[in-house]
């Protein structure tokens, strides 16, 4: 049965939809030799799919994983530019996964990667508010800082609030926010006087970045999925 084309990138596990989308829209996808342009359909048993010059492959097997993102390393499969990415860090994962969301190239800590698209593009969603927590070093006045961080700020012509923000000694920031914005906790410092000299995401939900080396990565456990599935489809009915 022929489907839209972002529609099977998505279900093969390499994007949400609207990066699918936006896939199509760079020239990154092939349909049988030709570029493929929005809106076009195609049968997964009969037509070849490209992306990034790899077949599409509709593995049932789902992989889920969680990588500790060191900084300097770019939160995506290429970069023009040549620099790090994460692909370099899960070579040896046995298939193609992706990142669930991103994570600035001079932050590090949790970034999950999976071949799940629907699982990702719930995680990212902005109406599953799934909280992330982002353990800051700052330099500045923390104390006159703190007012301003627990209330809204103006970034980027839009309100942000951040959903809880601590102290833990002198300079460091424990800040939980849910929409990810570019750069957010770094602009929302900024206007708050503080200076980040290191960002580290340290949980995405019920997940826990602990003791995970730096570039390494693992598996989820099944109750580790289960428990992040349980938040984002809370609710709906669906196939989990």
């Amino acid at each position: 049965m022929a489907e839209r084309i972002q529609k099977l990138i998505s279900a093969a596990g390499l994007a949400s939809r609207r990066n699918a989308e936006q896939m199509i829209l760079d020239g990154r996808v092939l349909v049988n030799g030709k570029t493929a342009v929005l809106g076009q359909r195609a049968e997964p048993e009969a037509d070849r799919i490209e992306v990034d010059g790899a077949a599409l492959s509709f593995s049932t097997d789902l992989v889920y994983i969680m990588l500790n993102k060191p900084r300097g390393y770019v939160t995506t499969m290429r970069d023009e530019r040549g620099r790090p990415t994460v692909k370099d860090l899960v070579q040896n994962v046995g298939t193609r996964v992706y990142p669930v969301g991103r994570l600035d190239y001079d932050s590090d800590g949790l970034l999950l990667l999976t071949n799940d698209g629907a699982f990702a593009q719930a995680m990212t969603h902005p109406s599953h508010a799934v909280d992330k927590v982002y353990r800051t070093e700052v330099s500045g006045d923390v104390a006159a800082a703190l007012p301003v961080l627990t209330g809204p700020i103006g970034i980027d012509g839009r309100t942000v609030i951040a959903s809880s923000v601590t102290q833990e000694g002198r300079s460091t920031l424990y800040i939980t926010i849910h929409e990810g914005r570019n750069r957010q906790i770094r602009k929302m410092c900024a206007a708050a006087g503080l200076r980040v000299r290191r960002l580290t995401r340290v949980s995405e939900g019920p997940l826990r970045l602990g003791s995970l080396s730096s570039g390494a990565w693992r598996y989820l456990s099944k109750n580790e999925i289960s428990a992040a599935k349980n938040l984002i489809y809370r609710g709906e009915t669906r196939d989990k």
